[in-house]
């Protein structure tokens, strides 16, 4: 039913699809935990084969043993194997439920977490050589990545220090974390790493827009996997995710079940926009954190933050995001 669903909802969607700029991404993404980075990963691959992004690099901010060879074998499955990857440097850990072991055993990769460039170094070469205020650069975990690149001093790619190429390079942040109008330490505000997401917020000048979690959280995706090829990414994560996932396996029955799409929004949203047709934009006013990741929409002059609040309803955007994952809409 699911399915029949999806198929009728692209019919009428490609009746209203419109022209859209293509935009220069760099994706800082914790892949291997919750299968929302995977679904995210996806819908990019399937946006450069409609010309509508580029994809200039892909940051792990996970450390986890696998996931850098997970996101070069998704790269390669795709047919972008070109797409460079940095990864935090940092001692590697490995969880059972973690679904990219999963992806890097089933799918050829080249890379792994030794072989990759630290994500600084490549944060720093990717801004180097951009046109100015041209990069739009896409959170959907914790912000580590983001607070060592500001931290950067000039060096022999670039006489700039990492505050200095943000603030010359980049023409947005998205960031995919907290909760709005306010929350309390929602994972990709916190991430067990106090005082970063604080830090991060207030050195950065460029405008920056959030999807706080109350987006993704009711919109559920990953069943209609279970009707795809089975050799492919999206059902090996997918499914490995449901089984093993402490969250999601009391739930598992066999087949792959819906999950919460946080990091798929703010893929969206960096491409298509949307605003006006899936969500209303809240500017004027500032995202203000404290030292554990809570967050608070505070009122503030001359302020560049903005929030996204949905008004289309959960089950249709549902079937819009399986439809992009899917390559079909």
């Amino acid at each position: 039913m699911k399915i029949l669903k999806l198929i009728l909802f692209i019919l009428f969607a490609f009746t209203t699809i419109s022209i859209f700029s293509q935009t220069k991404i760099i994706f800082d993404t914790d892949f291997s935990g919750d299968a929302d980075d995977l679904g995210a990963l996806a819908m990019l691959h399937n946006f450069i084969d409609k010309e509508e992004c580029e994809l200039m690099g892909i940051m792990s901010w996970s450390n986890e043993k696998y996931a850098v060879s997970a996101i070069d074998a998704v790269n390669r499955f795709y047919k972008h194997p070109y797409i460079p990857i940095g990864t935090r440097k940092d001692s590697t850990n490995h969880q059972e439920w973690c679904y990219s072991k999963a992806i890097a055993d089933n799918f050829y990769h080249e890379l792994n977490y030794e072989k990759a460039i630290d994500a600084t170094i490549l944060y720093r070469q990717l801004l180097a050589k951009s046109e100015d205020s041209s990069i739009t650069i896409v959170t959907v975990g914790p912000l580590k990545n983001i607070e060592n690149l500001i931290n950067s001093k000039g060096d022999s790619v670039s006489c700039l220090t990492g505050r200095a190429l943000i603030e010359k390079k980049v023409k947005e942040f998205v960031i995919m974390g907290g909760r709005f109008p306010e929350g309390k330490k929602e994972w990709n505000f916190s991430g067990d790493m106090p005082g970063v997401t604080q830090f991060v917020i207030q050195n950065i000048k460029n405008p920056i827009t959030f999807l706080g979690a109350e987006i993704g959280e009711p919109i559920k995706t990953g069943e209609v996997f279970n009707e795809i090829d089975h050799q492919t990414p999206l059902y090996i994560g997918f499914l490995h995710f449901s089984t093993h996932a402490p969250w999601m396996k009391a739930f598992y029955n066999g087949k792959i079940i819906d999950n919460a799409t946080y990091d798929q929004t703010a893929v969206l949203y960096a491409v298509r926009n949307g605003v006006g047709k899936y969500w209303n934009k809240i500017d004027g006013w500032y995202c203000q954190t404290d030292f554990e990741g809570n967050n608070k929409w505070v009122k503030q002059d001359n302020s560049n933050h903005s929030y996204l609040k949905l008004i289309k309803h959960n089950e249709e955007m549902a079937l819009l995001i399986e439809a992009m994952m899917l390559n079909k809409f």
